[in-house]
């Protein structure tokens, strides 16, 4: 499918008919996520995946009991990863392990690290969210193009998915990405004229 298609043809599903997507298409989803984008490449972010219907039940009432909770295949929590000091170190090793010349790399890697250093835990959260937004993008326009939909959510209580889920303090719970297929028919987008988004 082509991207221009994507694009306009994707919309946010309200409910889904609770037909499930394939594994296949999924692995396929899940390599278009790990591809993102993100600044300096240190990729801040974890994505935890519930098909249990029992679990989706459970998070329905701290997600204002919005249907897609319950009537996806899948359900993707998108986790910002605070711990952006150990992304590096593993990043770091990933580059030297995929052929990168330790020597050559160190004055980016040090420039990662003062980057990382520079900021206190309330930036070091706001940065890994922005980033983790981009990972987002890449799942719903990834979704339409392997044939499914999907809905991007804000509405839920983080904290309580984070003790739901037993995450680890390092991982908050900052968007979820339904998937599925749609129950709903789409409307006609609404979007600002290119003369209000273009200055």
């Amino acid at each position: 499918m082509e991207f221009e298609k994507i694009v306009m043809g994707r919309y946010a599903v309200k409910k889904f008919d609770g037909k499930k997507v394939s594994e296949e298409k999924v692995s396929k989803l899940k390599e278009l996520i790990r591809y993102s984008p993100s600044s300096y490449n240190i990729q801040p972010w974890k994505i935890k995946i519930i098909t249990d219907q029992a679990t989706k039940e459970k998070l329905a009432p701290v997600s204002w009991n919005q249907p897609q909770i319950t009537t996806c295949s899948h359900l993707l929590v998108f986790c910002a990863d605070k711990n952006v000091a150990d992304n590096i170190d593993r990043l770091e090793k990933l580059m030297i392990k995929s052929g990168a010349d330790a020597e050559g790399i160190k004055g980016y890697v040090g420039m990662m690290r003062s980057f990382e250093k520079g900021m206190d835990d309330q930036k070091r959260l706001a940065w890994s969210q922005r980033q983790t937004y981009l990972a987002l993008g890449n799942a719903l326009n990834g979704s339409k193009s392997l044939g499914f939909d999907s809905c991007p959510m804000e509405g839920f209580d983080s904290e309580a998915y984070s003790k739901m889920l037993n995450l680890p303090s390092n991982l908050v719970p900052t968007a979820l990405c339904t998937i599925g297929y749609a129950a709903d028919t789409s409307k006609s987008k609404v979007r600002f004229d290119e003369n209000d988004v273009f200055i």
